[in-house]
């Protein structure tokens, strides 16, 4: 009998939850050399992570780092890596990101955030 008022609540609490609240991810993948994808659009509040590759996988140590963003944003830039590394950030603010690898000048990429 006190299984009814659970499955009632659990019901509740998945019908309150809408897609918009839902989280939004983007992975980016790193390589020798490049983001892949080099180009990307997104909604608002999206989650972006650059991934590297895996040990076995391994090339040079690369970066992310914000050259470019809409005004308001606050600068961010991970830490070099070659593998087994990830880095994240929720993207809120609507316009044109470019991210750059310090290390490497022609590895870049862009970010389009849209409402």
């Amino acid at each position: 009998m006190s299984r009814g008022p659970l499955v009632v609540l659990t019901g509740v609490a998945l019908l309150g939850a809408t897609p918009a609240q839902a989280a939004r991810h983007k992975t980016i993948h790193i390589g020798d050399y490049y983001f892949t994808p080099a180009a990307v659009k997104v909604k608002r509040g999206t989650i972006v992570t650059w991934k590297w590759p895996g040990f076995d996988m391994a090339g040079d140590v690369h970066d992310v780092k914000l050259k470019s963003a809409p005004k308001g944003v606050k600068k961010f830039h991970s830490e070099p890596a070659a593998s087994d590394y990830s880095f994240k950030r929720r993207l809120k603010v609507v316009g044109k990101y470019t991210i750059v690898c310090t290390l490497h000048e022609d590895m870049r990429m862009t970010i389009r955030v849209r409402r």
